[in-house]
């Protein structure tokens, strides 16, 4: 029983989300209501009527009290959590027990980021967002909420499937050399042929990436191209894996399984006729069963004693396998994606700036992503720069320091000067500026004429105007579908993408069916367990890069790894998910150290800092967070990268790294032993986080 919500102060549903439990539930609640014969109401109205109370006991507590509550449980044993975004308010819904109050939040924050990305600065306009949310067009708004619904559903997926997206942070294939091989490959050979072609209509390639479902291969960014956050890129491959979902039936094959698919050539081959004797005597057959019977399990159908086996081409079984994943065709991958993400320059940070995405799907379960800068994208910063300057001159007329807004008369010239030749240049195209001179000469007449009521609180509905204004000419540029001046979209030419796309099939051609492979089990615990007996598993994340190590969690009933096999390796799964919550409960409430016995089990988690040169810094108080705070993280709301500035205040000039462990050793070691694998592991692994990356 599960369930999203979105609506507007006026209880207006923006968008929603349901599992089938749940919509079954209000079916039958509102369905039972209707007499014989009558057409049970819309599903869309019902969910309104049924949210219709909290949302408006919520709006008004606001309006009186100037504050809200953030959650609640019913007598049913129903978690509601609430949060409101500027106008929007935002409800997450769970009735199974199987989300806590902040499982909730964090899909709340997570559902917002993924909106940023979708639609940038427009979401800084709530007048704007409520209207992309929900267009007026029935059919544009169904496939609209169908396509966000599929992006909750995938992250829902993968942060109960993938420990990277349970720590939020970038998983990578250990591979050095393939992987270095590949990152000069997408430099010197596929985005500068890109870049220097004539096909590219004034596009420009910043980032290539390669995915192996969800980890990444290798990553490129040109020179003049800002850093992609660790937020950003989680978000990317969160859309990736929407509209390319990894194989679900390849993941639940053993390792072993499709290891072999690469040497279809060479087969097994039974005794001619079934035998009596006791298999286990064969030392030969002893050490080769659980390989060879791995291989055929789902190739051979026992009929009679006789063994049947048929052999498919492993391409065409992955392709045909990766088409039963999907409910609707693939989309076209030469139609781009618009994305805005976090760019960051010498003059400053600019959030929500546009891009194009690009997803060429080489093989099932790996694709090849472009991220390309579009030709007036510079229009975006200057818009960001005007917003920004009203909402400060917003907040200070807001709290009264109108004395200080008019001090500050050189910026405010400054902005006006600016905003006068921004608006004339934008006369010269096809945008539609009237209604933002309009509003722009009234609040000139205002501000600055000598008889207007000047830098005064009257002036802060003209800023809140002013920056809707602008949003809208943002949406305008960036949002809309039809172009400015009603030609195509610009993008890379389907010709260009093709030879793009076959530029990387050639490279990874040898290594697809391995890269399938070692996406399964990048690293195991079998090289750790002689050096740290007792050692069940870890993750060691680096925070300032935004990237983990973690041994492979092969948990399928099929699959076989050093955890055992099905519900061993499902226990051990739980107590890791069960680690990483416990310790952001203990990281919110200061905590960078955390050990606990639970059973027949020691966790620990550590949180610390290094120099560049790997010297561990002192220890320093950690900031509380209230409970009402963002869940920590580094997709919804980076975390990490505000600790990093907190810690780096009392270290300038020193570049300062953050990194995390957590460890799952048995109960029976020793405490003593167990901490010093701990460090010696830290050590261990801080040499194969320089592999480089991005």
């Amino acid at each position: 029983m599960k369930c999203l919500l979105i609506a507007s102060e006026s209880a207006e549903v923006l968008f929603y989300w349901t599992d089938p439990e749940f919509e079954l539930n209000i079916q039958e609640q509102y369905g039972a209501s209707q007499e014989e014969g009558e057409k049970p109401p819309a599903f869309e109205d019902s969910i309104n009527t049924l949210f219709a109370p909290i949302i408006i006991s919520c709006s008004t507590m606001v309006d009186r009290l100037g504050d809200s509550y953030t959650s609640f449980t019913t007598e049913n044993n129903h978690t509601y959590v609430l949060h409101q975004f500027e106008e929007c308010l935002y409800i997450a819904v769970n009735g199974d027990r199987e989300e806590d109050e902040e499982d909730l939040k964090r899909k709340i924050y997570v559902m917002k980021k993924m909106i940023e990305v979708l639609f940038g600065m427009v979401t800084l306009s709530s007048t704007l967002i409520r209207k992309e949310l929900r267009p007026q067009d029935t059919e544009q708004r169904t496939n609209l909420w169908k396509y966000l619904q599929s992006l909750l559903e995938t992250y829902s997926r993968l942060r109960e499937q993938d420990q990277s997206f349970l720590v939020e942070a970038v998983e990578r294939l250990i591979h050095p050399t393939l992987c270095e091989q590949c990152i000069e490959f997408l430099e010197r050979r596929l985005v500068q042929q890109i870049n220097s072609s004539v096909e590219r209509a004034g596009e420009e390639v910043l980032h290539a990436f390669i995915l192996v479902h969800t980890k990444l291969l290798a990553f490129y960014s040109s020179r003049n191209a800002s850093t992609l956050t660790s937020s950003d890129l989680l978000a990317l491959i969160v859309m990736v894996q929407n509209m390319y979902p990894s194989n679900i039936d390849l993941e639940d094959t053993a390792p072993e399984d499709v290891e072999n698919t690469s040497a279809p050539d060479i087969f097994y081959t039974p005794e001619p006729s079934p035998t009596n004797r006791d298999s286990g005597t064969d030392r030969d057959s002893v050490n080769s069963g659980r390989h060879e019977e791995s291989r055929h399990e789902e190739s051979c159908h026992v009929g009679s004693g006789t063994p049947v086996f048929e052999f498919l081409d492993p391409d065409i079984q992955m392709a045909e396998d990766s088409l039963r994943t999907l409910e609707a065709p693939p989309p076209d991958p030469s139609n781009p994606s618009r994305v805005f993400l976090e760019v960051t320059l010498k003059e400053g940070c600019y959030p929500m700036m546009p891009h194009s995405m690009y997803c060429l799907p080489l093989w099932p379960g790996i694709t090849l992503v472009l991220l390309t800068k579009i030709p007036n994208s510079n229009l975006a910063m200057s818009v960001y720069v005007f917003l920004e300057a009203f909402a400060k001159l917003e907040k200070r007329l807001s709290e009264g320091l109108e004395g200080s807004a008019a001090r500050g008369q050189t910026s405010i010239q400054d902005l006006r000067n600016k905003l006068d030749k921004f608006i004339r240049a934008l006369g010269t195209s096809d945008i539609q500026t009237s209604q933002l001179q309009s509003v722009w000469t009234e609040f000139k007449s205002r501000a600055f004429t000598r008889g207007g009521p000047g830098f005064s609180r009257d002036l802060v509905p003209w800023c809140r105007t002013m920056k809707s204004q602008l949003c809208g000419v943002y949406r305008q540029c960036f949002i809309t579908e039809n172009t400015v001046g009603g030609g195509s979209p610009q993008r890379l030419s389907p010709s260009l993408q093709d030879r793009a796309l076959t530029m990387v099939q050639e490279k990874l051609m040898d290594w697809k069916d391995f890269l399938l492979v070692k996406s399964k089990r990048n690293i195991t615990m079998v090289s750790y367990l002689e050096e740290f007996p007792g050692l069940i598993h870890f993750i060691y994340v680096d925070r300032t890069a935004g990237q983990m190590i973690a041994p492979s969690l092969n948990i399928t009933d099929r699959a076989t790894s050093e955890l055992g096999k099905g519900p061993l390796a499902h226990f051990i799964k739980g107590k890791v998910w069960g680690l990483v919550n416990t310790s952001r409960i203990y990281l919110q409430k200061g905590y960078s150290t955390v050990t606990l016995r639970d059973g027949d089990y020691f966790f620990c988690y550590f949180l610390w800092f290094e120099n560049e040169t790997g010297y561990k810094l002192e220890v320093k108080d950690l900031p509380i967070l209230p409970n009402d705070s963002a869940p920590i993280g580094m997709l919804a709301w980076d975390y990490y990268r505000k600790l990093l500035r907190y810690y780096s205040k009392s270290h300038q000039g020193e570049v300062v790294k953050c990194y995390e462990l957590l460890t799952v050793h048995l109960g029976v070691i020793p405490t003593e032993y167990i901490l010093q694998h701990c460090s010696q592991l830290a050590r261990k692994l801080w040499e194969p986080s320089r592999i480089p990356l991005l």
